[in-house]
């Protein structure tokens, strides 16, 4: 990854960090899910607003929200994550958290420009793929109907 590219997915982490957006709780939620990442310390709670745009149609994410404390990846990370799976059904999500999974897992970012590459850094910090991946834990868990709360350590990131 080129230095220009590196500042620039910083720039991004940072910027969601420090002005995170849709956070907070969302009043009209009708799903809701909990995470916990135990070895850092990080907690979120996504909601949600799912709704069918007709009979037999899947459900969409209406609205998103999420609230919760922990590191700047992990917020960040969650930050992203709501501007990301606005008006996407279940199924979308899934495909794109394995998306952004291999990213942090593995650094190979798509060939397109995307503000989920900028997580491609925490594939050198393992202990990091935990907290970036928490907040899509939740989302996953709130969007299958589970308000089982979910955490770091039942997961194989």
């Amino acid at each position: 990854m080129s230095g220009d590219l590196s500042e620039l997915y910083q720039q991004v982490i940072l910027d969601h960090n420090k002005r995170p957006r849709n956070r907070g709780r969302l009043p009209t939620a009708n799903r809701v899910a909990h995470g916990d990442n135990p070895s850092c310390g990080d907690q979120c709670s996504v909601y949600l607003r799912v709704v069918a745009d007709a009979p037999g149609q899947p459900d969409r994410i209406a609205e998103i929200s999420f609230d919760g404390s922990g590191c700047a990846i992990s917020q960040a990370s969650a930050s992203l994550m709501t501007t990301q799976v606005k008006g996407k059904t279940g199924a979308e999500v899934e495909a794109m958290f394995k998306d952004f999974h291999r990213i942090v897992t593995t650094g190979e970012a798509p060939e397109e420009i995307s503000d989920l590459a900028a997580f491609a850094g925490v594939h050198t910090f393992p202990a990091r793929i935990k907290c970036a991946t928490l907040g899509w834990h939740a989302a996953l868990n709130a969007l299958k109907g589970d308000p089982t709360p979910t955490t770091t350590e039942t997961h194989a990131d």
